[in-house]
């Protein structure tokens, strides 16, 4: 299960150079590329994932739970 509190400290180690590892964490490994490529879409990016880094944690804990789902039904 993905902690809303990792991924923000993930955040702030964007905000030094290091962006995007919150969104590798939470398995956006394609935009997470895009924002370690481009310093957080020049910060733009970082400053808006302040607020949606709480349904990132969201959609990825979900889409874990229906894995593990899936994968106990076949």
């Amino acid at each position: 299960m993905k902690s809303t509190f990792v991924a923000y400290l993930l955040l702030a180690v964007g905000l030094v150079g290091f962006c995007g590892l919150h969104r590798f964490y939470t398995g956006n490994f394609k935009t997470g590329l895009l924002w370690l490529l481009t310093l957080g879409l020049l910060g733009i990016g970082q400053i808006i994932d302040i607020f949606l880094v709480p349904s990132l944690v969201r959609q990825a804990n979900l889409e874990d739970r229906v894995h593990d789902l899936e994968t106990r039904r076949g």
